[in-house]
């Protein structure tokens, strides 16, 4: 059985003001909104339990979700009304709400693509890997760190000059994150108790004692949808295909 788990609390900003009125997770795009196509890979990839987590307009969210009906399929909501914990406390405040014992597929509401995730749900299953990520070449001012044997190694920020290393690597491979990624359930009792802090930070911290891959090698359309103009960009160009 395969849980999965989607990030739906982001406050969208960056796309006012489509976000003025409703949350990032609900902009459309295609006649859809974002949430819908991160529930159809989440799902196909094979998971049956899903939770989403809100906070800004979780009303619209939880609303929205009532509303779909997909068979054998579970869906909750971790409520983070009160407090945005950010991607390490969100993963950490819905545990209870995952079947125990199973991997979960992390994916965020504002991330787009057409890959088939079931691959990286296999490529994690066969690594034995306590954390796989989807990752990509491509610009953007802060990267993981992977060293020859596409293991985490580290994390730089290349706008700031801040680096983070968990191993000293002779050499070492800068992809960037896509938004997408599978963990052990025990992942969830080495992050610590629940309080606000990025899952980077927790990788980072468990990369010395714990193999977390790189997936790189997958095939398909990504788009991040943080901006009105990547969102009009995904909107001319991305092709949505059930698999």
């Amino acid at each position: 059985m395969l849980n999965a788990m989607i990030f739906a609390a982001g406050l969208g900003t960056r796309l006012m003001p489509l976000t003025t009125h409703v949350p990032k997770a609900l902009v459309e795009l295609k006649g859809q909104p974002l949430l819908w196509y991160a529930l159809q890979n989440v799902i196909q990839a094979g998971a049956t339990r899903v939770v989403v987590n809100t906070h800004h307009f979780s009303d619209q969210i939880a609303e929205y979700l009532n509303k779909q009906t997909f068979p054998g399929i579970e869906i909750a909501i971790s409520d983070e009304t009160d407090e945005l914990l950010e991607t390490g406390g969100g993963l950490l405040k819905a545990v209870p709400l995952f079947v125990p014992g199973n991997p979960i597929l992390i994916h965020n509401a504002d991330v787009l693509t057409n890959c088939n995730l079931s691959e990286l749900v296999s490529a994690h299953t066969q690594s034995g890997a306590f954390a796989t990520l989807m990752v990509q070449q491509r610009k953007t001012d802060r990267y993981f760190l992977f060293d020859n044997n596409n293991q985490l190694a580290g994390w730089q920020n290349t706008k700031t000059g801040e680096c983070m290393m968990a191993t000293t690597p002779s050499s070492t491979e800068p992809l960037a994150f896509n938004g997408i990624q599978i963990v052990d359930y025990d992942i969830c009792h080495q992050l610590g108790e629940i309080r606000k802090f990025s899952i980077t930070k927790g990788y980072l911290d468990l990369a010395a004692n714990h193999r977390i891959m790189a997936w790189k090698n997958w095939k398909g359309q990504w788009f991040d949808i943080g901006t009105i103009e990547k969102r009009q960009d995904a909107e001319h160009e991305f092709i949505y295909n059930t698999q």
